[in-house]
C-alpha cells in the first residue's frame, strides 16, 4: 500500500460527499402486530407489502419516503413491545436518522440516552428526531410543533417526526433544512415565541403567511464546551462533521488497521491522505475554503500516553511527534465546516 492508492480513495469520498449526504438512511421503529418479522429494509416505497402493516404505520412509512432517503430500515416490535429490543437490533446497523412515530412520553428519554451513548461511547453517528424532547444533544432533534393539518388528518409532533426524519436524510450537505417548505401542510399550532423556541433547541414549523416551513434547522444541543461550540447546534454542521468522521474512520479501518506497521512514516502517509481529503472537501464547498483545514499528530495526546511509562520531561516536540506509540495513532484536526446562507442584514439608505 502506498500514498497514491489512499489519496484516490479519499478523493472519491470527497467528490461524492454531497451526493452521498443526499441519500441518508432512516431507521423506523414501528409498533405493529400485523406481522411477525423483526426487520425489513426498503429502498423505495413500492417494495412495501401493505398487508405487513396497519394503515397508520403504512402512512408513517410513506411520510419517510417523501424525503427521498436511500433506504428505510423498519424495526418492528409488537404494540406492547420494548423500545430497547429494537434499539439493540439497530446498534450494529448502518443508518443516519431514527424516528419512532408511536413513541410514548416515557420512551423518548430512553431513546435520547441511547443516542447520546452511541455517539459518545461507541462513536456512532446516529441521530434521532423525537417529539418534545429536550435532550441537550447534537444527535437529537427536538421537534416541537403540534396540530399539523394535512388534508383530513391532524398530526401530533410525534406523528409528524417521520416526515422530518425523511427530509433530513434526503437533504444534501450544500443546503440546510432552514425554511424547507412543506406544501402538504395547511395549518399548524403556531409557536407563541418562535425565537425563544429556537433558542431553546426546538425544531419548529412556522407560517410565513403563504406557506408552512421549517424554521431554523437546529438540534436540541444547549450545553456548549471548548470542543462543542455554537455551530454544533445546527443540523447541517453536525451532518457534515458526522460524514467526515465516518469517512476517515472507515478508511483507516479498511486500509491501515492490521495492514501496516505503526511507523512515523506511515503516520505521515495517513495524514497526507487526510489533508488531501480535507482540501478536496473545501474545494467541494463542504469545508470553508479560506481556512487551513489541517490534520496533524496530536502532540499533547502523544505526550500524555508516553508519560505513562517513561520520563519525557526533557523531550522536545519533534522527539514526541516521532516517538514509538505502540498500536496508537494520536491525530487531531482543525477544520471549519461551510454553513448555509440563512441570515441577512440589508440596510438601505435613502438619499
Amino acid at each position: 500500500m502506498g500514498l497514491p492508492q489512499i489519496i484516490i480513495q479519499f478523493k472519491t469520498l470527497a467528490e461524492t460527499m454531497v451526493s452521498r449526504s443526499e441519500r441518508g438512511i432512516v431507521a423506523v421503529i414501528l409498533k405493529d402486530n400485523t406481522s411477525s418479522f423483526d426487520t425489513k429494509t426498503y429502498t423505495k416505497e413500492s417494495e412495501i407489502v401493505k398487508s405487513h402493516y396497519t394503515t397508520t404505520n403504512l402512512a408513517f412509512l410513506s411520510q419517510v419516503f417523501q424525503g427521498n432517503p436511500s433506504a428505510v430500515i423498519v424495526e418492528r416490535i409488537g404494540t406492547d413491545g420494548s423500545i430497547d429490543t429494537a434499539l439493540e437490533r439497530l446498534k450494529n446497523k448502518k443508518w443516519n436518522w431514527l424516528t419512532v412515530p408511536s413513541v410514548q412520553s416515557g420512551e423518548t428519554g430512553t431513546i435520547a440516552d441511547w443516542i447520546r451513548e452511541q455517539r459518545s461511547t461507541y462513536h456512532k453517528t446516529f441521530k434521532a428526531v423525537l417529539p418534545d424532547t429536550a435532550a441537550d444533544s447534537e444527535g437529537v432533534v427536538n421537534f416541537a410543533t403540534d396540530g399539523i393539518k394535512v388534508g383530513t388528518k391532524t398530526y401530533t409532533a410525534a406523528e409528524y417526526c417521520p416526515r422530518i426524519a425523511g427530509i433530513l436524510a434526503g437533504l444534501p450537505l450544500n443546503r440546510s433544512a432552514t425554511y424547507y417548505a412543506l406544501p402538504e401542510v395547511e395549518a399548524i399550532t403556531e409557536s407563541e415565541d418562535p425565537d425563544a423556541d429556537i433558542d431553546a433547541g426546538k425544531l419548529i414549523l412556522i407560517n410565513d403567511g403563504t406557506k408552512i416551513k421549517i424554521a431554523r434547522a437546529v438540534n436540541s444541543l444547549m450545553t456548549l464546551t471548548d470542543r462543542v461550540g455554537e455551530d454544533f447546534k445546527k443540523i447541517k454542521i453536525v451532518e457534515s462533521a458526522d460524514m467526515i468522521r465516518d469517512d476517515i474512520r472507515t478508511t483507516f479501518e479498511d486500509e491501515f488497521i492490521g495492514k501496516i506497521e505503526n511507523s512515523y512514516d506511515n503516520k505521515v502517509i495517513f495524514l497526507a491522505a487526510v489533508n488531501k481529503y480535507l482540501k478536496d472537501l473545501a474545494d467541494a464547498g463542504v469545508l470553508y475554503d479560506k481556512f487551513e483545514n489541517k490534520a496533524e499528530i496530536d502532540i499533547d495526546a502523544t505526550a500524555n500516553w508516553l508519560k505513562q511509562t517513561r520520563d519525557i520531561s526533557g523531550w522536545d516536540e519533534e522527539k514526541i511527534k516521532t516517538a514509538n506509540t505502540g498500536t496508537n495513532v494520536f491525530v487531531k484536526a482543525n477544520i471549519q465546516i461551510q454553513d448555509a446562507m440563512e441570515d441577512l442584514k440589508f440596510t438601505i439608505y435613502m438619499s
